[in-house]
């Protein structure tokens, strides 16, 4: 499907002032955020925090009841009954999968494609095979009242659309249009097509990170751009809703997108200072730069080193829990960071193994632990 011929959406927007500071606002943050070194134990314990905030908040957007500390509970695997809430635990565990995933793909620099966008849908939704769009129309209404809020373009027309924003991006990146912009962007005109029953809003922010993070403004993960569109919705929605007519083909078609972009860079400006204000506390007294040995680390490897900065010892299930795998693989993925030195068998006479950090990984534990007792 990437390689449909179908033409690139054409987006109308003004680049006004506002905009224009607030893109100076973010590549100012990220400057110094390139720039300045964290020890790698708090680097680790800072993204997973930021995951786990960004995957409560995403799922929360979408009506997902478990609070931020029963999202922790769940994705560190404690078996604590969420009777009534099964779902919520299964969105909040697929969306941790997710954007695992979408980290991985952004850090590997992957081209976007449509396949690529319904692989990431599939992961939202905890299928394993990616998600053919919608054959049939679905509203947007209010939960309340029930009114209608907002009709899709009809399902004849999706594939067609998402082939326009998938070559549009590809353009945009040609002519080197900021990243942020193009995030910003895509974001608006995937919900805005709604290219299935559910899981678009999910999917659209998934989106938007893996635009941000494979161009270069990902700050490391160390941020939730989902946690500030949660803390004002009414102001995401009403950002998004650009054109006051509900039909997809009475306005919104060609609505004018500069209002939402004006919300979207200063949400994701205000993100990048408070992020590069965090960095710059913590790291205030000063800190080595990420040695050879952390930098070998993929996503998943960082992911399981953050549980080393509250336990000493983890184990193939809770790996398992941790970044959505098969226990089987987890105990894979186990072996092959034992083999690769970072990881060691505990107690081998165990049958259910046990493992810990070699000698020469938990000395960057021990820069966390150095780090806590100075605040």
């Amino acid at each position: 499907m990437g390689d449909s011929p179908v033409g690139p959406w054409q987006p109308r927007y003004a680049l006004t002032p506002a905009m224009a500071r607030r893109l100076m606002e973010i590549e100012a943050a990220r400057a110094v955020v390139e720039q300045v070194p964290l020890p790698p134990a708090i680097q680790s314990e800072m993204r997973n925090r930021a995951r786990l905030r960004a995957t409560h908040y995403s799922t929360r957007i979408e009506g997902n009841r478990l609070t931020l500390a029963e999202a922790e509970q769940v994705l560190a695997g404690r078996k604590v009954p969420f009777h009534g809430r099964e779902r919520d635990v299964s969105e909040v565990r697929s969306y941790w999968k997710a954007l695992l995933r979408v980290e991985e793909w952004a850090a590997r620099g992957a081209e976007l494609t449509e396949e690529l966008i319904q692989r990431i849908h599939a992961l939202v939704e905890g299928r394993a095979r990616p998600s053919r769009y919608r054959d049939g129309q679905n509203t947007i209404r209010d939960s309340e009242t029930g009114g209608l809020v907002y009709l899709p373009p009809e399902a004849r027309d999706v594939s067609v659309l998402m082939a326009g924003l998938v070559a549009w991006i590809r353009q945009a990146e040609e002519e080197r249009l900021p990243p942020p912009l193009i995030a910003g962007l895509a974001h608006y005109q995937f919900v805005t097509i709604h290219p299935y029953y559910d899981g678009n809003g999910r999917t659209a922010r998934l989106l938007a990170t893996f635009l941000l993070q494979r161009d270069g403004y990902g700050l490391n993960g160390l941020f939730s751009l989902e946690e500030e569109h949660a803390r004002d919705l009414s102001a995401y929605y009403n950002s998004l809703a650009v054109h006051p007519h509900h039909n997809y083909y009475e306005g919104r078609d060609t609505a004018d997108l500069t209002s939402w972009l004006e919300y979207f860079l200063a949400v994701l400006a205000a993100v990048f200072t408070s992020t590069r204000e965090e960095i710059l506390r913590v790291t205030r007294a000063g800190s080595p730069g990420e040695p050879e040995a952390l930098r070998r680390l993929d996503a998943r490897a960082r992911a399981v080193l953050a549980l080393f900065a509250h336990q000493d010892r983890i184990t193939a299930p809770e790996v398992a829990r941790l970044l959505g795998l098969a226990d089987r693989t987890a105990r894979l993925l186990l072996q092959k960071w034992t083999e690769d030195g970072w990881l060691v068998v505990a107690d081998p006479s165990r049958r259910g193994r046990v493992y810990e950090l070699s000698a020469t990984y938990r000395q960057f534990i021990g820069n966390l632990t150095a780090e806590d007792a100075r605040e």
